[in-house]
């Protein structure tokens, strides 16, 4: 009876799978293959910096349905394609009034410049810019368009860069919370907020460090843009807030209007019939995200983007993964380690940290690349810091944005003890344990014991260690002097350079100019930059987020068959070969895009 009913349970799957599934799986499909249709003749493209802005972008198959952001690497790709593109004649950027993070501003501009250099005309339309952490930066794009259009009587606030804290201290003691961590070291800050109330000394000097550096960077960036000398217009911004007109009184800005006088401008400049087009389409037009670009020699390009963990991405759904799995991310620089197509490795990183144990393992994928004479190249995003470092530490060769935050070369770890804070609304925690007197030193009940602490001390102290070793052995340093400048301590992408973590500033370009060097594919020869690994296909993802078994799915197929539709033979085929693993290419091939 049991048996009988985990059958029927599974014929259920099975036609949830194939009735709901098998519909999805077609339109997208459809949407995923229709042939891309050429740009107007006279195209002006708007690209809408004003939306969440990720790295990367997803590699789930049913991001059509659903909305995703814009991505740091789509636009940058998007731009060199539009660059060369004979029915793009003009780019409009509509800029964020809160600004873009330091880093991904870093390589959207290099983007902009880039695009530039075709002749074609490009205006940055703001409505405004107001104090934030990265106001600078959005004044820094605008700079770069070489056209800086405000509208009338919008704001210009890019008087400098600050942050604000909470710390939580005082609240932590009158509650009776305690927040029993360890850090290694000083620079570790992550965990302050719950320990002091103040900055130390140390997080005052490291947060200052590195927004002073991330500050002069924008600085000089605008500065060389605007063809002005940093100082003045140092002393200019820091003289705001201003409106629009005074703005283009002190020659910060280049033109008062409205965002529709913008799009007349470039469409004049454009020709006859000329049509704005959102960025997002214009993209979609041509493929979306490439799978494959160029001809030649093939070098790889592996994405990571988020908190870093152990195991695999296992089922998306609908939506996209913000995380790095590291069993997924390893496999990914196997696979091209094995592939003898692939003469070389771009790893673009953006990550904060995450798991020891995880950047270890994907660490390990860099190191069987680098053995089969592959060398591994990291681009670094807007993060690449303490996990995030960890797995670029033994790349060949390291590039990083200007204002990327890396480094945070060092652990923390702990435990809020809650038993008294609850006490006191008659909540009592009691524990049981067996064992060591370690089991129990997570309890939320107690402190750590004298014991459990030393314990704990030892473990952070080695995975401390580990992390140094791993940097010095990759960036041919003393540990002595990797201890030096690790401690927790974050630096900009310029500071990294200076201490040695980093080979070069740049963008993403830059790591595959390197790339090729590194590879000795010479100059003036097309190479093909391939995604490692592949996005999933949405039988893929859909036989993953339906749980059906082949039994369900043979099942299917059976009633198919009683139901005389020959058409569900080949469907589920198509399923059962995903489920085992074979690549079906007239059901799984990818979008390309030159």
């Amino acid at each position: 009876m049991k048996q009988f009913f985990l059958t029927l349970a599974g014929v259920f799957a099975g036609l949830l799978l194939f009735f709901v599934g098998v519909p999805i799986v077609l339109i997208a499909s459809l949407v995923s293959s229709a042939k891309p249709a050429p740009a107007p003749a006279n195209t002006v493209l708007s690209l809408d910096l004003r939306q969440p802005l990720s790295d990367q972008e997803s590699g789930n198959p049913f991001a059509v349905f659903s909305a995703k952001p814009l991505s740091v690497m789509s636009v940058v790709q998007t731009l060199r394609r539009a660059k060369h593109d004979d029915h793009v004649k003009g780019l409009l950027i509509r800029l964020p009034e809160g600004g873009v993070a330091p880093a991904a501003a870093d390589e959207i501009r290099i983007a902009i410049r880039d695009f530039r250099t075709s002749g074609k005309p490009v205006i940055a339309h703001s409505q405004g810019i107001y104090p934030s952490g990265a106001s600078a930066a959005a004044y820094m794009l605008g700079a770069a368009s070489g056209a800086f259009w405000m509208q009338p009587g919008a704001s210009l606030q890019a008087p400098g860069y600050a942050r604000e804290e909470m710390f939580f201290k005082r609240a932590f003691d009158k509650y009776g919370v305690t927040a029993d961590y360890q850090q290694r070291y000083q620079y570790k800050n992550a965990v302050n907020p719950y320990l002091y109330d103040d900055y130390t000394p140390a997080h005052r000097e490291a947060e200052l460090g590195w927004m002073t550096s991330v500050y002069e960077v924008e600085l000089i960036s605008a500065a060389y843009d605007r063809k002005a000398d940093p100082a003045s217009l140092k002393t200019a911004l820091e003289g705001g807030p201003f409106i629009a007109e005074d703005a283009l009184a002190k020659h910060l800005i280049d033109k008062v209007g409205q965002v529709e006088e913008a799009v007349a401008s470039l469409k004049t400049a454009a020709g006859e019939g000329a049509v704005l087009t959102d960025f997002g389409k214009y993209r979609a037009s041509n493929g979306g995200t490439a799978r494959s670009t160029g001809s030649g020699p093939t070098v790889a390009v592996i994405s990571a983007e988020g908190e870093i963990e152990t195991g695999t991405s296992g089922s998306e759904g609908f939506g996209s993964s913000t995380k790095i799995y590291s069993d997924d991310l390893a496999k990914a620089f196997y696979d091209a380690a094995r592939d003898d197509d692939v003469k070389a490795i771009v790893f673009r990183v953006s990550s904060p940290g995450g798991s020891d144990t995880a950047s270890e393992q994907i660490l390990a994928g860099v190191r069987a690349a680098k053995a089969a004479g592959k060398p591994v190249v990291v681009s670094m995003g807007t993060y690449a810091a303490s996990g995030g470092y960890w797995i670029s530490s033994e790349a060949s060769e390291i590039v990083a944005e200007p204002t990327t935050l890396t480094g945070s070369i060092g652990v923390f770890g702990g435990k809020f003890v809650l038993g008294p804070a609850l006490a006191r609304f008659g909540i009592d925690t009691r524990g049981l344990s067996i064992g060591g007197p370690y089991a129990a030193a997570f309890n939320s009940a107690q402190p750590f014991t004298a014991q459990q602490r030393g314990a704990f001390a030892a473990w952070m102290d080695r995975i401390y260690e580990n992390f140094v070793a791993r940097v010095a052995s990759g960036r041919h340093l003393s540990p002595d002097r990797v201890r030096e400048i690790a401690k927790g301590r974050v630096w900009t992408g310029i500071q990294a350079r200076q201490l040695g973590l980093v080979d070069k500033v740049g963008g993403f370009y830059d790591a595959v100019g390197e790339a090729r060097s590194l590879a000795k594919i010479k100059a003036d020869t097309s190479i093909t930059l391939r995604a490692y690994p592949g996005h999933k296909s949405a039988f893929e993802t859909l036989t993953k987020a339906f749980g059906a078994s082949e039994a369900s799915i043979r099942a299917v197929a059976g009633l198919g068959v009683l139901l005389g539709d020959p058409r569900s033979r080949e469907l589920i085929n198509a399923l059962l070969h995903v489920r085992a693993g074979v690549q079906d290419s007239t059901v799984l091939s990818p979008t390309s895009v030159q």
